[in-house]
């Protein structure tokens, strides 16, 4: 049996994880090396790649992988990932946050240990044959009652900051994105930065990679920073200047460094290296067995589960909403995808304008993911599989699409309602709603003036027509003459004696030759067809 997707997979996992791809009857996997052209040789017809920043998965290797769908990172941050050059072209980029949280913080604390105890040098000379060579000189310090400085205080810095606590230590907190409500322990005390480096004995770097983040600790930042102090970067290499704190540690402002990340890996070039008062690590922040068992299991499950469009957790480049798991905002994304299949078939000309509305409790705050599945209805029917939850805003900007939210469009009133307006380049104007049935059936209720109330599923029928008796029957009797069953039938009608909208249902999809035969009626303003 042919798999329907085929994974790359470019790092080390645990059995159990690779015994999960191996059970799963669709999926193909092939292991190469984590090196470009290794994969590069494999991946034109991959439909997933999973790979650790070790890899550079640049704009080239994903153009040259025109099927690729996922690119899986096991591990917080993604670093060697384009995401811009992912994003145009609809592959999801997943990572795995906080499930190495707990061996990240226990890492820092060690390095904080081996800093503030000369743990590195009291070795080195015990292996070289000496008992104390000089007791004063490898005297440490105590974290008791020290004060730490924790610059980001995500999944890793909280904990970070609980050991930190549990050592009698005083906490410091800079992280623009976080208020003193959200602080779990009132005994961390938020700070601005250059509080934080001139209060802090330690500072210990928690930051993701972003344009905010890098290079934060430069020289400037550094000269700020408490007099005998100790850095720890345990985050991401480029957030700081290493040269910056090579000058630090020499001019004697710092008194000891202890980095686990690089700017580039290896660290060939890194001016840390080697230098007196630096611990260095080979990126280990995370290589615990029970947090590479927690990585590998959760990777390879995500990224079957996107496959199969089973779920989308982690997907850092997909619009969803924080907080809102995928199975209770994929039906709202669904009735909007299929809203935009409805507009992009009744629309007589191409469409310039689209404006969103969402209203009611459960609906709000769901403008992002909403927007984005109606955007893939209207393109896809012209751009087909190259469109995608991911890319669809780009390409509607590339086509010259405005898109902006609205309020108080002219719709049907339900508790939670997704409309929607188009104005096409002609100047007609077509506006949709729809809601949910049982918070998981789609439903569209208006279109237009006209009421409806159908389920945009299976083969469907648009017919606008004149309100004169005898049309059903006529209707009726043409499908049946052609073998075509109805399945329901929907008419709305905006005053007695004037045109309306019908919805139908078929079994099959209509054949060319009847629905030619149904526009030559002269009743008939125009027919389409919508297969979902």
């Amino acid at each position: 049996m042919t798999a329907d997707y085929h994974i790359i997979i470019a790092t080390d996992l645990t059995d159990e994880s690779l015994k999960t791809l191996h059970e799963s009857d669709d999926v193909l996997v092939t292991f190469v090396a984590p090196h470009v052209q290794a994969i590069r040789d494999v991946i034109a017809d991959a439909h997933a790649l999973i790979a650790r920043d070790d890899v550079r998965i640049d704009a080239d290797m994903i153009d040259a992988a025109p099927l690729l769908r996922v690119i899986g990172h096991p591990a917080a941050g993604i670093s060697g990932v384009d995401i811009e050059a992912a994003t145009r072209r609809g592959i999801m980029v997943m990572n795995t946050p906080g499930v190495s949280a707990v061996a990240a913080a226990e890492h820092t604390m060690t390095l904080m240990l081996a800093l503030s105890r000369r743990l590195v040098d009291a070795h080195n000379s015990m292996r070289a044959g000496y008992w104390l060579l000089d007791r004063r000189r490898q005297a440490g310090n105590q974290l008791r009652d020290k004060t730490l400085g924790i610059i980001g205080l995500g999944r890793v810095g909280q904990i970070v900051a609980g050991l930190a606590l549990a050592f009698g230590m005083n906490v410091l907190a800079y992280d623009p994105y976080i208020t003193e409500e959200q602080v779990a322990d009132g005994r961390v005390q938020l700070s601005g930065l250059r509080d934080l480096l001139e209060r802090s004995d330690f500072v210990s770097l928690h930051v993701p990679e972003t344009r905010e983040t890098r290079g934060m600790i430069d020289a400037e930042r550094v000269a700020q920073m408490k007099a005998g102090a100790r850095l720890i970067n345990n985050a991401y290499g480029g957030a700081m200047d290493e040269q910056a704190v090579v000058d630090a540690l020499q001019n004697g402002r710092l008194a000891g460094v202890a980095v686990d990340v690089y700017p580039d890996e290896p660290p060939y070039n890194s001016p840390l290296i080697g230098v007196e008062g630096v611990i260095h690590t080979p990126h280990i922040g995370d290589n615990t067995v029970e947090a590479k068992h927690n990585l590998s299991m959760q990777i390879v499950q995500q990224v079957i589960d996107a496959l199969r469009d089973d779920d989308y957790r982690n997907v850092i480049n997909l619009p969803l909403v924080p907080g809102r798991d995928y199975e209770s905002v994929r039906p709202y994304m669904v009735l909007a995808e299929r809203i935009g299949i409805v507009l992009h078939t009744l629309a007589r000309s191409p469409v310039g304008r689209v404006a969103v509305e969402l209203r009611g409790d459960e609906a709000s705050g769901l403008v992002k993911p909403v927007t984005v599945a109606l955007l893939k209805g209207l393109l896809s029917p012209v751009l087909g599989d190259n469109v995608s939850y991911i890319n669809a805003p780009f390409l509607a900007h590339e086509r010259g699409l405005h898109v902006y939210q609205a309020k108080n469009l002219p719709t049907v009133d339900y508790a939670n309602l997704v409309s929607c307006k188009v104005t096409l380049e002609d100047g007609e104007e077509i506006v949709m709603a729809g809601t949910l049935l049982d918070r998981r059936v789609p439903h569209i209720m208006q279109i237009n003036e006209y009421r409806m109330n159908f389920v945009p599923q299976g083969h469907l029928l648009l017919m606008g027509s004149y309100d004169r008796p005898g049309v059903i029957g006529r209707v009726g009797t043409l499908m049946a003459t052609n073998q075509v069953n109805i399945a329901s039938w929907q008419t709305g009608r905006a005053q007695p004696g004037g045109q309306t909208l019908t919805v139908l249902t078929l079994d099959d999809s209509l054949p060319s030759s009847v629905l030619e035969a149904l526009r030559g009626q002269e009743f008939v303003r125009h027919a389409h067809q919508v297969d979902f």
